[in-house]
C-alpha cells in the first residue's frame, strides 16, 4: 500500500490539473468568441477603431468573471485581416497551478467575417 498510495495520490492530481487546464482553455476560447461577436457587426473602419478598447476590456472581464480563479490574468488582441473582411480575437492567460512554480499558460483565438449588411433586396 506505501508503494501504490502515492502513485495514485499523483494520478488524482494529474488528473485535477488536466481538468483545470481545460477549463482555463474553455474560459479563453469562450471569451474570444464573446469579442469576435461584438466586432462582426462593426462595418467600418472608424467604428472598429472607435470600439476597439471597449471590446478588449469587455473581452477581459468576461474571462476573469467566468474563470473567477481558473485564468489568471487575462489579456485580449484584436486583430482584422489586411482588406477588413475578418476579425479575430486572442485571449492569453495563466491556467492556475496546483504545483508550485508550475507555469501554465493558454492562448485560444477566435476569428469569423465581419457582417455586411445591405438595403437592397
Amino acid at each position: 500500500m506505501s508503494f501504490i498510495a502515492p502513485v495514485f495520490l499523483v494520478l488524482v492530481f494529474f488528473g485535477i490539473q488536466t481538468g483545470l487546464w481545460a477549463y482555463g482553455r474553455s474560459v479563453a476560447l469562450q471569451s474570444a468568441r464573446e469579442g469576435v461577436s461584438q466586432l462582426r457587426v462593426l462595418s467600418d473602419e472608424q467604428q472598429q477603431r472607435a470600439a476597439q478598447p471597449v471590446v478588449v476590456e469587455h473581452v477581459e472581464a468576461f474571462a476573469t468573471s467566468v474563470g473567477r480563479e481558473s485564468l489568471l490574468d487575462p489579456r485580449a488582441v484584436v486583430g482584422w485581416d489586411a482588406d477588413g473582411s475578418r476579425v479575430r480575437v486572442t485571449v492569453t492567460g495563466s491556467v492556475i497551478s496546483l504545483v508550485p512554480g508550475l507555469d501554465l499558460t493558454t492562448t485560444q483565438t477566435a476569428g469569423g467575417p465581419v457582417e455586411r449588411f445591405s438595403g437592397a433586396r
